[in-house]
């Protein structure tokens, strides 16, 4: 399909039918559309830095369901200690030989904060504190991964670097720091790799919402790095 064939699908939706698309039927999944003429159907998710961790779907948006049996990667943490980007590109192309088997559309993953602080709850399934390695070790997981047509989520975007009060945190941190050492990671992923998708993180930086933020949403991840997706 080109672009002209995805336009012409999004002139026969309602507007209700595009709204219901921007909210999931359950954790896992996104909302389908069928009907007369149309015939969209739900894409399904599975989280995946360690291996796929494919959820059993329950009724509503529940977290953490029984998974179901799949294969357990070691984690970025130990994988980046390998410096080996053709093995990191090997383990993203078994995850995505495992995802099509159950009918998983997107993995993810992979996750590629920095590692500013050894409290954080999610270090083992980032790569490193250094953001040249976390780059390229994040890299070669896409490439590997969607090389095989399965889709990936670059995350998380950005200055997600600890667990504790993760969702509401005010993230402060000046330009340069940013560019040097928490951007270059996502930046080298998005022009090197072009993610399917790139997932913002829940926190806030300098007092906005990442969620909200046009400055790293759209002027620097669309306009300045070129992403796509």
């Amino acid at each position: 399909m080109n672009d002209k064939d995805y336009l012409e699908i999004l002139g026969k939706l309602t507007l209700d039918e595009k709204v219901s698309m921007l909210s999931g039927s359950t954790n896992w999944l996104t909302q389908p559309v069928k009907r007369d003429g149309i015939d969209i159907p739900a894409v399904r998710m599975s989280d995946g830095p360690s291996g796929l961790r494919r959820e059993k779907i329950g009724k509503g948006v529940n977290i953490m369901q029984t998974p179901e049996p799949a294969t357990c990667f070691p984690g970025a943490v130990t994988t980046a200690s390998s410096w080996d980007v053709d093995l990191v590109e090997e383990v993203g192309e078994a995850i995505a030989v495992e995802a099509q088997s159950l009918g998983v559309s997107t993995v993810l993953g992979p996750g590629v904060n920095i590692k500013r602080s050894p409290l954080c709850g999610r270090n083992f399934e980032y790569f490193s504190e250094d953001p040249f390695l976390a780059g390229r070790m994040g890299g070669a997981w896409v490439h590997g991964v969607q090389k095989k047509n399965v889709g990936t989520s670059l995350k998380h975007y950005l200055a997600n670097n600890q667990e504790y009060i993760r969702m509401t945190i005010d993230s402060i941190v000046d330009e340069r720091t940013l560019r040097e050492i928490y951007m270059p990671a996502f930046e080298h992923i998005v022009k090197e790799e072009q993610p399917t998708t790139v997932m913002c993180s829940y926190n806030r930086l300098n007092g906005t919402y990442l969620s909200d933020h046009k400055r790293f949403l759209t002027d620097i991840l669309r306009d300045e790095w070129g992403f796509k997706g």
